[in-house]
């Protein structure tokens, strides 16, 4: 892959992501402080909106792959099979030992950013980049042009 189609696919992800964590922090804030719920609560909650927003719009457009979607679902519900309990239960922990919830939700969306995006470029849509529809109308595009 040229090193424009890596930046290209970093500012998308970063893009992508951004709008997740926006959704993230938006719900995250209502559960967490306008509710009052627990912190792993409102963290799990928020994380869960954020993945499955964050899964479609990288699969279709940042990674433009065809991978089939339930085995590129069950790779990045591995991955937070692991990254969940480890970031609610150290994230509870860390707020129980008196840090702001809100400081260890953005520690932990950073977190989750560079070690998500390295996960699915590299595991989850490993030889599936640029195979999609998407992918395809654009090497039409260029070399019509």
């Amino acid at each position: 892959m040229s090193e424009n189609k890596n930046l290209w696919q970093m500012i998308k992800f970063t893009l992508f992501s951004i709008s997740a964590g926006v959704i993230q922090e938006g719900l995250y804030l209502v559960l967490f402080n306008a509710l009052g719920l627990s912190y792993w609560f409102s963290y799990l909650v928020s994380l869960v909106a954020s993945v499955l927003w964050n899964f479609t719009f990288n699969r279709r457009y940042t990674f433009r792959s065809d991978a089939d979607v339930k085995r590129s679902m069950l790779l990045v519900a591995l991955f937070y099979v692991v990254f969940t309990p480890v970031t609610m239960l150290g994230g509870q922990w860390l707020v129980n030992h008196g840090l702001n919830g809100n400081v260890v939700q953005i520690g932990t969306m950073l977190l989750n950013f560079v070690l998500e995006f390295l996960y699915q470029r590299f595991v989850v849509y490993r030889g599936r980049i640029d195979t999609n529809d998407v992918a395809r109308r654009a090497e039409r595009r260029k070399q019509g042009a």
